[in-house]
């Protein structure tokens, strides 16, 4: 129970990493607000949790709940209008927001620059990088009053290398890189800390995004023999946890690389 009496807001939470977050959070006693964009991802997972014994909003499921609670909130990230609605949701059923986890992301077709277009590059940064920034600007003020909150964001070893997607994803997860540096030191005084994850290849439904560039897939996949192996959603998900928990009271504006040792080489 390194989560009791805690609200986490997590995004992308559908399915993969987020989805996996959602439940081992909800298990360690979390009250979680599952976001996602495909209404029927956020039914899945709040009706798995819910059968998993962590009860839905307005009660444990059957009184048999061991861990905390779950809302499912429908929202895309990159709408003003859809973050505010979802934030107003985890405040109005729990009261506070503890712990943020940026974790919705979309990929670009692994384009190089000469092939994207403005929609690819506004769509890819419009999810991977203002979503967070929305999302943190929504629930700092919030953390800030209370002087403590916790904001992960799931960055990519793309946002640490240059070689491991095309140009929209590549740009858009060094960006959350930095923006979660400059929070965790400009909030440092009040209590919170802000911190990123970058995994390397793991299993998810993200794929690459859609049919790949020929050019952009050939030059990624030059580093991809050195990659050791592809990771779960639920080894993502620990780190998360810990990063979230008290245990981890010391880390602030670090980049927690979870790759397997692929970034090593």
């Amino acid at each position: 129970m390194r989560l009791a009496g805690r609200t986490a807001i997590i995004t992308g939470a559908g399915s993969g990493m987020g989805r996996a977050m959602a439940e081992l959070f909800v298990a360690e006693g979390a009250n979680v607000v599952a976001s996602d964009v495909v209404k029927e991802r956020v039914e899945a997972v709040v009706q798995a949790i819910t059968a998993a014994g962590g009860g839905p909003t307005g009660g444990p499921a059957g009184g048999k709940a061991t861990g905390g609670q779950v809302a499912g909130v429908v929202a895309d990230v990159s709408k003003v209008a859809d973050v505010n609605r979802m934030v107003d949701e985890a405040l109005s059923r729990f009261g506070t927001v503890d712990v943020l986890v940026n974790n919705a992301g979309i990929m670009d077709r692994m384009l190089p620059v000469d092939e994207v277009d403005d929609e690819v590059w506004e769509r890819v940064l419009g999810v991977n990088l203002t979503g967070p920034f929305l999302t943190c600007r929504r629930v700092l003020p919030h953390m800030v009053e209370r002087g403590k909150g916790v904001i992960i964001n799931v960055a990519s070893i793309g946002g640490l290398e240059g070689g491991r997607a095309g140009a929209a994803y590549t740009t858009s997860k060094h960006g959350l890189v930095g923006l979660t540096k400059n929070i965790a030191w400009a909030y440092l005084e009040k209590g919170i800390r802000a911190v990123a994850i970058c995994p390397g290849a793991v299993e998810t439904a993200i794929g690459v995004g859609g049919v790949p560039s020929q050019a952009g897939m050939a030059r990624a996949q030059k580093g991809m023999v050195t990659m050791p192996r592809v990771g779960k959603p639920e080894e993502i998900a620990r780190v998360a946890l810990f990063l979230a928990s008290d245990e981890a009271s010391y880390v602030n504006g670090a980049t927690v690389t979870v790759d397997g040792g692929w970034t090593s080489y």
